[in-house]
């Protein structure tokens, strides 16, 4: 699936799916921007990107930040060119009982995972309309239709994605800008590694006895994407 001439702007690139799905996406021809809070793992991937003969710049910034959106994208024009595809994959999680959870922590985890989509597709949504192409693609999670122990923070956060991604589906059908989202379950990534899971006991509980790969949500977004 050829992305050859796009331009595509990766959330939370830095490390895990983001990371994974910045590689597929280079491999398929698009030039990368890595959108991501912490400016070292950024330069990695960039680095990584640049040293398999592919286009990537970083930027580095809050993805929920307004100011910092708008910086971020005018670097990405700049050097890159309009943008094609966002992959909004930037995101948190947390394990609180419910009753344990504060209200700062409560509005930091709808911020980045719900606002922060939002504001980047504000963003790049309407130069994506008057060209009459784009894809935006939102990672969500399974837990959204499963829910999860411990995280109703994080599946409401998360359900709110589902639910802007199929508003924005219906609104932009005539449009020619496709809107999905792409819900990763038991997926290995730094941030389930730093959770208290255990990860290969509970991977023995799976159909495939196995946790899922990085690599697996990458090619659903590449074909979203194409």
């Amino acid at each position: 699936m050829s992305l050859k001439g796009k331009v595509a702007v990766v959330t939370g690139g830095g490390r895990g799916i983001g990371r994974a799905i910045c590689e597929r996406l280079a491999r398929d021809g698009a030039a990368i921007a890595v959108w991501e809070l912490n400016a070292d793992t950024a330069m990695e991937t960039v680095s990584a990107l640049e040293s398999a003969g592919h286009k990537a710049i970083a930027c580095t910034g809050d993805a929920a930040d307004a100011t910092v959106v708008k910086r971020c994208a005018e670097e990405t024009r700049a050097a890159l060119g309009e943008v094609d595809i966002l992959v909004n994959n930037a995101g948190i999680s947390a394990f609180e009982k419910f009753l344990s959870i504060s209200e700062e922590s409560w509005d930091r985890m709808m911020r980045i995972n719900l606002k922060g989509p939002f504001l980047c597709t504000q963003q790049f949504l309407p130069a994506m309309i008057e060209r009459g192409w784009g894809r935006i693609i939102n990672i969500s999670s399974s837990s959204a239709q499963t829910g999860a122990k411990s995280m109703s923070h994080y599946v409401a956060s998360k359900g709110g994605v589902v639910g802007l991604t199929k508003g924005l589906a219906i609104e932009l059908a005539e449009t020619g800008v496709t809107v999905n989202n792409v819900p990763p379950g038991f997926v290995v990534t730094p941030m389930l590694e730093e959770s208290p899971i255990d990860i290969d006991g509970y991977a023995r509980t799976t159909p495939m006895k196995r946790p899922g790969r990085p690599e697996d949500i990458a090619s659903a977004v590449a074909y979203l994407a194409s």
